[in-house]
């Protein structure tokens, strides 16, 4: 299950947090480790990488609408004691420093105090904030009519300041003014009514229409939950939360729909398009723009619109490859007329990609994702094929698992595009760093074997 990057402000408010963060203890060590030796350029960077690990492990910017105020306590605690550690450990190895216990209290009270009240200020004024201007809240609805769906009901309306707004119940099995219409009329409501999450009893529906609904959410970019009874739907893809004392399981978010790791993969792709640019294009773009220009007339870059992160549209970037026609909307097939010499052979070296290193630099691409299709495929594909939207929900590739993969180029057959989607899904679910390395080697690797379909 993908989860849709949309999520309301919750994403915004974690970059707030951890930017927030950051600069706190960025700016209040100098104040206190003043006279002690201290190398500042060396202790904010490892603090400030102590910092972040120790965060993404402990789950310490893992905070919802929902979660209660006790938890938040517990993590700040947790944060600062696993903290404090760490900064108490790099003393003995900086032989040119002074360790000083109450420099270290101070500077630990300090950024504690500060990033405390800042949370909990931050976490009340929403809270009122939706109250009061009726704003930042999230529709739901609820299938199926049991006590637990009513107790889920009584928390959304009259815990107001958690920001839910309750649209109705959706049942087969039961029929009352309190529910809207049977589980057949939910995409259509939810469409109508811009539902943002769907919550679930189990014993409402069959194994068939849990598949069908979940696939579903994963199209329309909706959040389902289930309410907890009787059947066995635990695993490792479930986690359980806590509406007060109300549990809820939610299936997890993928790695790359938490800003941490969003901010690892936009590290490495800044750092990765960069050196590529500079040590690459600087030198290979001039070149080859004298080739292209020798064979035929026309730009030397060919840039196509395509769908990119959420639809956006962006220009793809390439050398160009073709002589200069008006079927730029279409793929290049074998033996296509329309492909100049220099540009067989760019195409089969794939080096006609290689300014879409600007795309990513620029944020509109990521070093590996999904391809960006063209218009015409999104839109011949998009409800034809089952999760294809999900590849969406995140910045779109120069290379991807499904090109190293063999499924690159033309698209001949509705399996091509089928077994694109699976890889892309599967990349999107799984995505590592160390998994986008192994990518970008085996594409190198590829380039050098040759490709069947690089035409």
């Amino acid at each position: 299950m993908i989860l849709s990057a949309r999520e309301g402000y919750s994403k915004y408010l974690k970059l707030i947090n951890i930017s927030f963060d950051i600069l706190i203890i960025t700016v209040l060590f100098p104040v206190f480790f003043v006279n002690l030796g201290l190398n500042n350029l060396h202790f904010g960077a490892y603090q400030f990488v102590a910092w972040s690990i120790i965060a993404y492990f402990s789950g310490f910017y893992e905070v919802y609408r929902y979660t209660p105020v006790q938890q938040l306590l517990s993590k700040l605690f947790k944060q600062g004691l696993l903290f404090l550690l760490v900064v108490i450990a790099f003393f003995p190895f900086a032989k040119t420093t002074v360790f000083s216990g109450a420099a270290t209290a101070k500077y630990m009270v300090a950024i504690f105090v500060a990033i405390g009240l800042f949370k909990l200020l931050l976490f009340y004024y929403l809270k009122q904030y939706r109250i009061t201007t009726g704003s930042n809240f999230r529709n739901a609805i609820i299938i199926g009519y049991t006590p637990e769906s009513l107790q889920l009901r009584e928390f959304f309306e009259q815990k107001a300041e958690y920001g839910y707004r309750f649209f109705g119940f959706f049942s087969d099995k039961v029929t009352n003014p309190d529910v809207k219409g049977s589980v057949a009329h939910i995409p259509q409501f939810v469409r109508d009514n811009a539902i943002d999450e769907i919550y679930c009893s189990l014993n409402e529906m069959s194994n068939a229409e849990l598949k069908e609904l979940v696939d579903f959410a994963d199209s329309e970019g909706k959040v389902i939950k289930f309410i907890p009874d009787a059947k066995e739907i635990f695993s490792k893809n479930l986690r359980i939360d806590y509406y007060e004392f109300f549990p809820v399981l939610s299936l997890r978010k993928t790695a790359l729909h938490e800003p941490p790791e969003q901010i690892i993969k936009r590290g490495f792709d800044i750092l990765f398009s960069l050196l590529v640019i500079i040590l690459v294009l600087s030198w290979l773009v001039p070149l080859m723009g004298l080739l292209i220009k020798l064979e035929s007339k026309g730009p030397v870059f060919f840039m196509q619109s395509r769908p990119g992160v959420n639809e956006k549209e962006f220009f793809c970037y390439k050398f160009r490859s073709m002589q200069v026609n008006n079927t730029t909307d279409t793929s290049a097939t074998k033996n296509d007329p329309r492909v100049t010499r220099i540009g067989k052979f760019i195409r089969k070296t794939s080096l006609d990609e290689m300014p879409q290193f600007l795309n990513v630099f620029k944020g509109e691409m990521s070093v590996v994702g999904p391809r960006p299709h063209l218009w015409s495929q999104n839109k011949a594909y998009g409800e034809a094929v089952n999760k294809y939207m999900v590849r969406l929900y995140v910045r779109p590739g120069i290379t991807g698992l499904a090109q190293v993969k063999g499924f690159r180029g033309e698209i001949t057959t509705p399996e091509d595009m089928i077994n694109r989607i699976r890889y892309d899904v599967f990349y999107i679910e799984n995505w590592s760093l160390l998994f986008d390395l192994k990518i970008i080697i085996q594409t190198v690797v590829n380039i050098f074997m040759g490709e069947e379909k690089a035409y």
